[in-house]
């Protein structure tokens, strides 16, 4: 009887939460975004406009959707064998996809009318898709060398040293249950194939995506991945995808030491899917209405297109970053997952990118070209030490 009682007033709590992210996502988008900001001349308030969307965007809807991703993926991995990085990868990844594929239809539309305004926006493009891999994999540097940090002393120890607030890393010997050797191969491998594919697209955008800069009114060199090289790029990420689509982790433990993942496992694999997907446009719509937002200040405040494209990258990968934080704080040995689903999610931004230069609107000058694709070269590396790391911390008799 109790757990009658128990069960239904837990479906019912979870359905209304994700309502209310979706909800709150969806008024976000279409009242404050494109009625109050849009609508708005006042100074004052369009700033109080862009303040309640990246409040209520970032400390509800992000938050939120972030624990649903985590608790629907666990199940789902166990369910379905896919990978659970795989699966949180297609619930965070799209609003980098997508605000990139918004800027570049966009781009394409002004082609014919207004060529400079096309190519500011395909660098918005550019510096969107692939300015978000940046944050995404510098957090999830700083989230293993912390768990290094925390086996290194056998001891817990804080996500920001001296900070009270961000959660802490335990040990990975204080798992339950630890991650396995094969999932660190796992996601080595899978960050080789995305140092590999970011290597292929600015090799292709340097070798055959020369345009006039002239033209632009952009002064110095000017580049675009162009069709052909976005045809292969999304080709190969899909085949990486593929390819590492498969969990290496054992099941989950007992799932009642999760409220949430207990009444996920009891619930049909159409209502998991159904919820990560909700969850996905919750964010999709949120981070929609904060790049609008953003795109405001930044003409308010003179800011650079590159500026505002790599901004509205941070907001698209906001998700992944929270998805990354709980499993690193949480100690389910789910980080092998965490490291996965950032590896997944760039490959998944990258193959935007090349639907993006598929639509043609996708540009970098040559100083932002070097920047961006040289610190993510050097991320990945920098990530990839420190999962080998990890590995070699992970108890004798896991593997």
């Amino acid at each position: 009887m109790h757990t009658t009682i128990f069960r239904t007033m837990m479906r019912h709590n979870q359905t209304v939460k994700i309502l209310l992210y979706l909800g709150a996502s969806l008024v976000l988008r279409f009242v404050v975004a494109d009625r109050i900001l849009a609508g708005s001349d006042g100074g004052w308030m369009r700033m109080g406009a862009i303040a309640v969307i990246f409040v209520v965007g970032i400390g509800f809807v992000f938050h939120g959707t972030a624990r649903v991703i985590e608790e629907t993926t666990d199940v789902l991995k166990d369910r379905t064998g896919l990978a659970g990085g795989f699966l949180q990868a297609f619930g965070t990844a799209f609003p980098d996809m997508v605000i990139g594929i918004a800027a570049a239809i966009a781009s394409w539309q002004a082609r014919n009318t207004d060529y400079a305004r096309a190519v500011n926006l395909g660098i918005i493009a550019a510096s969107t898709t692939f300015g978000s891999n940046i944050y995404n994999i510098a957090h999830a540097g700083w989230c293993v060398y912390r768990q290094n940090m925390a086996d290194l002393k056998r001891r817990i120890v804080p996500m920001i040293p001296r900070v009270a607030f961000g959660g802490s890393l335990t040990p990975l010997r204080d798992h339950a249950p630890p991650p396995r050797r094969a999932e660190m191969d796992g996601a080595i491998r899978i960050l080789t194939a995305l140092t590999l594919l970011t290597a292929f697209a600015a090799v292709g955008m340097v070798l055959s995506g020369r345009v006039r800069a002239g033209a632009s009114g952009i002064e110095g060199d000017l580049y675009q991945l162009v069709r052909p090289v976005g045809v292969v790029l999304m080709a190969l990420c899909i085949g990486v995808l593929y390819r590492f689509r498969k969990s290496h982790r054992p099941e989950s433990p007992d799932p009642a030491i999760i409220l949430g993942e207990k009444y996920y496992a009891g619930q049909p694999t159409v209502r998991l899917w159904a919820d990560l997907l909700m969850s996905g446009g919750a964010i999709l719509f949120a981070a929609e209405s904060m790049v609008r937002a953003m795109e405001v200040f930044a003409h308010m405040a003179h800011l650079p297109y590159v500026v505002a494209g790599m901004a509205a990258g941070l907001i698209g990968c906001f998700g992944e970053m929270l998805v990354i934080h709980n499993f690193s704080v949480h100690p389910r040995g789910r980080i092998g997952d965490a490291i996965t689903g950032v590896a997944m999610d760039n490959i998944v931004t990258t193959m935007g990118a090349g639907i993006v230069a598929i639509l043609g609107g996708i540009f970098l000058g040559s100083n932002a070209l070097i920047l961006i694709f040289v610190v993510i070269l050097a991320a990945n590396t920098v990530l990839i030490e420190q999962v080998s790391c990890l590995k070699n911390n992970l108890p004798a008799d896991e593997g």
